[in-house]
């Protein structure tokens, strides 16, 4: 079995950053235009990214797990209620300011000034999250919690392999397929909406 050791960790961090980075910013997805677009249903810049990135990473993990390199996966608890009230607060936050936290940070390596109040806003969001952890872990992080049997021990940081039995490969495999059939009928859709705004202008 392979080891990754932690010099390399560290190098191939970085490099993996800087990588992303430039993705990012090549993508156009460190622009406030480009994430409003998103929101507005007139740019899936974003959702096509994300996709491409989700499927990669799980395909470049769960790879490297078959191939024996020893990953340690960090899976996050299933705290339904935490889940839900973290991602209406996480939608609410990327409307307000137009961008997420990874993109608010390119966007700063981009030369966007305007999300540095933003940026700050995170780092004091996330004191105070620290800081209040304690009351959320015995209350709200304890609220409609999904738990599993793996590995013979009764646990809540589950995923869907985990639950289902199946292999991982098969819902790598089935939101693949997901996501080139939703990026041919958004091109069709592009499309379609291109061809009407230039049958308008041209009257």
């Amino acid at each position: 079995m392979y080891e990754l050791t932690t010099p390399f960790m560290i190098f191939t961090g970085i490099l993996t950053g800087l990588v992303f980075g430039f993705l990012l910013q090549r993508a156009g997805v460190t622009r406030y235009n480009t994430i409003v677009g998103q929101f507005l249903l007139k740019d899936f810049t974003i959702l096509k990214t994300m996709l491409t990135a989700i499927i990669v990473g799980a395909i470049g993990i769960w790879g490297m797990k078959s191939a024996g390199i020893d990953i340690h996966m960090h899976v996050k608890s299933a705290e339904l209620a935490a889940n839900i009230l973290g991602g209406a607060l996480f939608g609410i936050g990327m409307v307000v300011l137009g961008f997420c936290p990874g993109t608010g940070l390119a966007a700063i390596g981009d030369g966007a000034r305007h999300v540095w109040p933003g940026v700050i806003g995170m780092i004091v969001g996330g004191g105070l999250y620290a800081e209040t952890y304690p009351y959320f872990k015995d209350t709200l992080l304890k609220a409609a919690n999904v738990t599993a049997e793996v590995n013979g021990k009764v646990t809540n940081k589950v995923t869907f392999p985990d639950v289902t039995g199946l292999s991982p490969w098969v819902f790598i495999v089935a939101l693949a397929v997901v996501a080139i059939i939703v990026f041919v009928v958004l091109e069709k859709k592009i499309d379609s909406t291109r061809i009407r705004l230039e049958k308008y202008k041209a009257e």
